[in-house]
């Protein structure tokens, strides 16, 4: 099962991409639904949002006056937060029954107007934003919706900022155009992305990728972040740190377009524990890959475990090392030295484009990691560095 987290400010179209997913085999679990299923007449819903709000929030037959509740609800944070406290977790028990009732095969697509607001984000493999300049999401709420103007621009400065979305946004739709535009780019998304990413989660194979190296990309400090608060609520308390590491984790280092991400963890039997909840993560495990290069007498110490992303438009290496290990540590120290010292980060790239012409990459790197480990060793221990 892959589980996408849709959302989008309201009045950007997110139900547009919602049906365009729907029509293309996906199960919508739309929060907008439930979070009107929740409030009908009748239901504990609406029974605890007249007690906080009054009976001015009903119409005569005793059903939820929306725009009554949004005038009382959004004129302040605190009746805000009271709305939230008692909607969300009625919705959210409704969504986990709909989840629940899903084939394991199936794409998930969570529909969740305020998935950034109630820091959801990292429960999903992958999280599709769809955006739209404020002005003109205040005139299709006026146009096509009956809002005023001042109810409109109050209900988008209630709800996440740009920024906030980008921070989690996977994917960034724009619907600065016409409907079907973003209905285009939509059913792009879902068979060059999401159907692959659901057919590798489903094999338990990650997605293929030629290595390349390219210029330095200022994106992959952020898209890391996103990867490693997925991976935090993947794993929890197991994890004794997660970090971004390798290339892609050196600012200004030109390197493969792959995250590489390190878990460390107390021992090889919690990583082993962990491959369940990554693979729900996106992350499948590698069984091929058991071992880093040997640097010392005991080869022991150099045992780990590998996943890589099933999703085929971000690649993602993730190594679980167990604390304390030279492989665990080294990792850190590589980044450390790098960041330091700009003539190493120059050879190391003339290695990388040297192993490219070489039928195994990695492989064909070692060499220079063998002349360099003891290098890096010594200047860790010149400069005091720890992890």
């Amino acid at each position: 099962m892959l589980r996408i987290g849709l959302t989008g400010g309201i009045g950007a179209g997110k139900s547009t991409v919602s049906s365009t997913f729907s029509e293309l085999g996906g199960i919508v679990v739309d929060g907008d639904v439930i979070s009107r299923e929740v409030v009908e007449p009748g239901t504990e819903g609406l029974a605890r949002l007249v007690e906080a709000f009054g009976d001015g929030i009903l119409q005569p037959d005793g059903a939820l006056n929306r725009p009554a509740l949004a005038a009382v609800a959004f004129s302040d944070e605190e009746k805000r937060q009271t709305l939230n406290g008692i909607v969300h977790p009625l919705v959210a028990h409704r969504r986990s029954e709909l989840i629940e009732a899903a084939g394991t095969d199936a794409v998930i697509v969570e529909d969740i107007p305020l998935l950034v607001e109630s820091h959801m984000a990292p429960m999903f493999p992958l999280v599709v934003v769809v955006h739209a300049d404020p002005e003109l999401r205040v005139k299709r709420l006026i146009e096509y919706r009956g809002f005023t103007e001042a109810d409109a621009r109050a209900r988008i400065a209630a709800q996440a900022t740009e920024e906030q979305r980008r921070a989690v946004a996977d994917v960034w739709l724009d619907n600065s155009g016409s409907p079907g535009e973003l209905v285009e780019k939509a059913r792009w998304l879902w068979h060059e992305r999401i159907l692959p990413f659901a057919h590798n989660l489903k094999a338990g194979v990650p997605a293929r990728r030629e290595p390349s190296v390219v210029t330095y990309d200022p994106d992959w400090a952020e898209q890391a972040q996103r990867i490693i608060a997925r991976l935090n609520t993947a794993c929890g308390h197991r994890a004794v740190r997660i970090d971004h590491i390798g290339s892609t984790a050196v600012p200004g280092m030109d390197g493969k377009d792959v995250i590489d991400i390190q878990i460390t963890v107390p021992g090889l039997d919690v990583a082993d524990e962990l491959a369940d909840a990554l693979l729900a993560a996106g992350y499948p495990r590698v069984p091929a890959f058991t071992m880093d290069s040997v640097h010392g007498d005991d080869p022991a110490v150099w045992h780990k475990r590998f996943h890589a992303s099933a999703d085929p438009g971000r690649p993602t290496n993730v190594h679980l090392r167990v604390d304390g290990w030279p492989n665990q540590r080294f990792a850190l120290l590589f980044v450390a030295w790098l960041r330091a010292n700009p003539g190493v980060r120059a050879d190391y790239l003339a290695a990388k484009h040297a192993a490219l012409a070489a039928p195994d990459y990695a492989v064909a790197k070692e060499p220079w990691f063998l002349d360099n480990y003891r290098r890096a060793q010594l200047w860790a221990e010149g400069t005091g560095w720890q992890p």
